[in-house]
C-alpha cells in the first residue's frame, strides 16, 4: 500500500541543476521531413500512456538523430538525490519503495533536476540486464533485499530506444511491453520479490526488410509511424546542408535554433499540463470505435490509443476539445499496425484505414 505522501511537507524544496555533461544534440526543430515521426514522437512524450511508437523506415533515414534531438528537447525533471529509480519527489507513482518510506519517516528528500534520459537498449542485452539482479547470497546472509537496477530502472521517466527492435529477442519485447503498459518493474528470484516504477516512452525503430515484429507485439505499441527516404532533389540538398552546417560548427547552428527549440518546449510543457482538461465529444468516440471495429481491429487498444492520441494533439495545438481533423491527423499511425492477422503479411501502408475513416466521418476522398 502507498502511504498518503505530504510532500510539501517534508521535501526539501531547495533544487540544484545536475551538471550538464556531454556532446552537442541536432536540433529537433532543425529536422527536414519525416512529419509523421516526429508528431507520433511529441504525442508520447505529451502523454505517455499512449504507449510508445514503432518507428519503420529505410535506413539512414534519420531515425535514431531524430529519437536523440528529441531527448535534448525536453525540459528538466525534478528527480530525488541518489535515487537509481529517478524518483518523482511529490508524485507516489513514480517513487522507488525506499522514498516513499523517507517521506513516510518524516525525512527530508534532497531534490535535483536532470535532463530527461534516454536509455538505449543493445541487441545483445540479458534480461537480468534489463530488469536488475537481485543478489541472492547477500540478501540470505544479509537478510537484506540487494538489488542491482537494470535499464528500465534507469529508463523511469524517460525514454527506452531500441534500435532495430524487429531483431530483438520475443521474450525481452515482452517484458519491454509489459513495463510500458503496467508502469512497474517486478523481479523475482528464490522468493524474493522487488518492485520498482519504470514509467518510460518506448520507442522502437527498425528496418522492414530485416522482417516485422509478430503481430501479438507490434499490437502492443501505441502509434506506428512509416517513414520513406526523401525523393525530393530540393528537400535532399537541404537535409544534405542542415547535417553539414551542424557538424562544421554545432554551437553555431544550435544558437540558430535556440528560440525555436525554447518555443517548442514549452508548447509541449503546457500540453502536459493541459491534458487533462482535454475532452473527446461522444459522436466522435462512437465513430472511433465504428472505424475500428470496420477494419475488424482485434481488442480495444486501437480505440483507446486513438482517443488519447488524438486528445494529446488536441492539447498539443492548444485546444479543449478534440476535433474530426486532430483524429484524422493520428488515427492511421494508431490502427495501421493493428490490421494483420498473418504474421507473413506486410503491415497496410494506411490507406485502408484512411478510406474507411473518409467514409465513417462522412469526408470526402483526397485524389492523390
Amino acid at each position: 500500500m502507498s502511504p498518503t505522501v505530504q510532500a510539501n511537507n517534508t521535501v526539501n524544496t531547495s533544487v540544484k541543476p545536475a551538471v550538464q555533461k556531454g556532446r552537442a544534440v541536432f536540433p529537433f526543430t532543425s529536422i527536414v521531413g519525416q512529419e509523421e515521426m516526429k508528431l507520433a514522437l511529441l504525442l508520447n512524450v505529451i502523454d505517455p500512456k499512449i504507449g510508445g511508437v514503432m518507428i519503420m523506415g529505410d535506413r539512414g533515414t534519420g531515425k535514431s538523430t531524430t529519437i536523440r534531438a528529441l531527448t535534448d528537447l525536453l525540459p528538466e525533471i525534478e528527480i530525488v538525490v541518489d535515487d537509481p529509480f529517478n524518483s518523482h519527489p511529490d508524485d507516489p507513482d513514480l517513487m522507488s519503495d525506499s522514498v516513499r518510506d523517507r517521506l513516510a519517516q518524516q525525512q527530508q528528500i534532497p531534490i535535483v533536476k536532470r535532463k530527461v534520459q534516454m536509455v538505449d537498449l543493445p541487441l545483445g542485452a540479458t534480461e537480468d540486464r534489463v530488469c536488475g539482479t537481485i543478489d541472492i547470497e547477500k540478501a540470505l546472509s544479509e537478510g537484506v533485499k540487494a538489488f542491482e537496477p537494470g535499464l528500465l530502472a534507469k529508463a523511469n521517466r524517460g525514454l527506452l530506444y531500441v534500435d532495430e527492435v524487429n531483431l530483438l529477442d520475443d521474450h525481452l519485447v515482452d517484458v519491454l511491453l509489459d513495463s510500458a503498459a503496467s508502469g512497474w518493474n517486478t523481479v523475482e528470484r528464490e522468493g524474493i520479490s522487488i518492485r520498482h516504477p519504470a514509467r518510460f516512452v518506448l520507442v522502437g525503430s527498425g528496418n522492414p526488410e530485416e522482417g516485422e515484429l509478430r503481430p501479438q507485439l507490434l499490437d502492443r505499441f501505441g502509434m506506428h509511424a512509416e517513414i520513406r527516404t526523401v525523393k525530393d532533389p530540393l528537400l535532399r540538398v537541404e537535409i544534405v546542408e542542415q547535417r553539414s552546417a551542424f557538424d562544421q560548427n554545432p554551437q553555431e547552428f544550435l544558437e540558430k535554433y535556440k528560440l525555436q527549440q525554447e518555443e517548442l518546449q514549452n508548447k509541449l510543457v503546457d500540453a502536459q499540463q493541459n491534458l487533462k482538461l482535454v475532452e473527446v465529444d461522444h459522436d466522435l468516440r462512437v465513430k472511433i470505435s465504428q472505424v475500428c471495429s470496420e477494419l475488424d481491429v482485434d481488442g480495444l487498444r486501437g480505440d483507446i490509443v486513438t482517443n488519447r492520441a488524438a486528445k494529446a494533439l488536441a492539447a498539443f495545438e492548444g485546444n479543449k476539445e478534440v476535433t474530426v481533423e486532430d483524429i484524422g491527423r493520428v488515427i492511421t499511425m494508431c490502427l495501421r499496425h493493428r490490421l494483420r492477422k498473418d504474421p507473413l503479411e506486410s503491415i497496410d501502408s494506411g490507406d485502408k484505414v484512411k478510406k474507411v475513416f473518409n467514409r465513417v466521418f462522412g469526408l470526402a476522398e483526397v485524389e492523390e
